[in-house]
């Protein structure tokens, strides 16, 4: 049924509250993991100005040490959830639009689900701050689970 899981992954609790159902579920169907990474392009052009961003862009994460070491720790903790259930997990960095980049990655790489976490926002606050969970749900036909942050499991 499934055989490769998208993990996208901002290194946030909520996107950590997913790890754990999605490597399970690639466990129970022997399926592997790709951790993804997005460099937030518009975020990345506040905080880091146009000459780094460009960089980035050429693919120079090299350069920047700092948006490189964030982006290996949130990868890296997906590999090491997926490694303490005996799940294989590929780690990808790219930097664009994060729920653009998200749906691209999963059909360019064949992925069966996207499981992703979700800081529960409703209202005003989803309103003005956008939901990436829910633009990629509303833009896929792919399932996609959504694990509520702020939810207590079962």
């Amino acid at each position: 049924m499934y055989e490769r899981i998208l993990v996208p992954t901002d290194g946030s609790d909520a996107a950590e509250a997913a790890v754990g159902q999605a490597a399970d579920i690639a466990a129970k169907y022997g399926a592997m993991i790709h951790a993804l990474y997005v460099i937030d392009i518009d975020s990345a052009n506040v905080t880091l100005g146009t000459e780094q961003v460009e960089r980035l862009q050429r693919g120079k994460l090299d350069e920047m040490p700092e948006v490189k070491a964030r982006a290996e720790a949130a990868t890296s903790y997906v590999a090491a959830v997926g490694a303490d259930y005996g799940v294989e997990v590929e780690e990808h960095v790219v930097v664009g639009y994060p729920a653009r980049s998200i749906r691209s990655f999963a059909e360019d790489h064949d992925v069966d689900l996207v499981v992703m976490g979700s800081h529960g926002r409703s209202g005003l606050s989803r309103v003005i701050l956008g939901s990436v969970a829910e633009k990629v749900l509303r833009g896929t036909h792919l399932p996609v689970l959504v694990v509520d942050a702020h939810e207590e499991p079962p």
